[in-house]
């Protein structure tokens, strides 16, 4: 312990000098407490996010209107989860999620408010059970003929963007939270009588800012 061994040999063995004893043990306290408050406070784990489960029982592709629109049935799960032990997560702004389809937005919701605070070391699961028999989807031609292509294979590419802005415990800088999770999801045949399997994606987060 270098030093601080030397002081507690010399003082706390020495019972006419306690008060240099009680002296050691403020210092060694005080080196465990920094210690503490520099594993809780000094760095930040970001959130993790990902989806644990997701069915899709209808996408289609309606032309036939004045505007382009997804017709769609769309279940998951939304995981979320705060891997600091001491620090909580609170919402700077509301913390949403959106659907997507060739980088265009058919769909968003919210999934937390603003001031909503995520607890240390929890986890937060969100279940989203959404559709729409006309959703308006800026796909343009080249978006069409990719809706197509998939189409032709029972399995379309769906990305779930989630955006939002939180703000750690003992921290006064605010970070951006966005994560994508890209799914491969295969339409379910009507009436089938077994799920069809979907497989575990973790979502990938955006690079933090400097002071995050």
């Amino acid at each position: 312990m270098g030093k601080l061994g030397d002081c507690w040999d010399e003082c706390c063995y020495r019972w006419d000098e306690w008060k240099y004893c009680l002296a050691c043990l403020g210092i060694l306290a005080g080196a465990v407490l920094l210690a503490v408050l520099l594993a809780a406070f000094g760095f930040v784990r970001h959130a993790s996010v990902s989806v644990d489960e997701a069915s899709l029982a209808r996408f289609e592709l309606n032309t036939s209107s004045p505007v382009t629109s997804l017709a769609y049935n769309l279940s998951l799960t939304l995981v979320v989860r705060n891997p600091n032990w001491a620090m909580a997560l609170k919402n700077t702004k509301p913390l949403e999620a959106a659907y997507m389809f060739d980088d265009q937005v058919f769909d968003r919701f919210e999934l937390a408010g603003k001031g909503d605070r995520h607890p240390p070391g929890k986890t937060r699961v969100y279940h989203l059970a959404a559709g729409s028999a006309a959703r308006f989807a800026a796909l343009g031609n080249a978006g069409e003929a990719e809706f197509r292509k998939e189409n032709a294979t029972g399995t379309f590419e769906v990305e779930v963007a989630v955006t939002g802005e939180v703000r750690y415990t003992a921290r006064y800088t605010k970070c951006k939270l966005e994560a994508s999770c890209p799914l491969k999801l295969q339409l379910a045949p009507p009436g089938a009588a077994a799920a069809v399997v979907f497989q575990r994606v973790k979502c990938e987060l955006a690079k933090p800012e400097k002071n995050c």
